[in-house]
């Protein structure tokens, strides 16, 4: 099995210090990178607009959820790195635990947002539930 590594992106500032880590200390990322954007479907149901708006939303969002992506990806092959994107739609919650579990990678890196640890407790966060649901090594940056 060939070793992979599952980094989850969006337009977050978490995420732009997850890529400038990465790239900081590429030399402990040998392996092929997978950055995975996953476009939230709850965001996107509107109980006014109709069926063919919202499947055009939602083909939208996926564009500019690529196009995210691949910037951030970009920005790691310009530092040497060897990058997928990789697109799914759904809840990140639950997207990114059944990716990570059943894609064969190695280790999650996911960024924690700033929000406190008793905030995280009380509310949760897309990071601390992910940390629950996976079944891989996960550094938290």
């Amino acid at each position: 099995m060939d070793d992979k590594i599952l980094v989850p992106v969006d337009g977050s500032e978490t995420s732009a210090r997850t890529i400038a880590f990465i790239l900081a200390h590429r030399e402990r990322f040998p392996v092929p990178l997978t950055l995975l954007h996953v476009v939230p479907l709850d965001r996107l149901a509107y109980r006014m607009i109709p069926d063919f708006q919202v499947e055009m939303v939602r083909e939208n969002a996926g564009k500019a959820g690529r196009h995210l992506a691949e910037d951030l990806a970009a920005r790691l092959r310009e530092g040497g790195l060897q990058v997928e994107v990789r697109l799914e739609f759904g809840s990140p919650r639950e997207v990114i635990p059944s990716v990570a579990n059943d894609g064969g990678y190695q280790l999650l890196v996911i960024g924690r947002r700033g929000t406190g640890e008793i905030r995280d407790v009380l509310f949760g966060s897309v990071t601390n539930h992910v940390l629950h649901k996976v079944r891989l090594p996960v550094l938290l940056i």
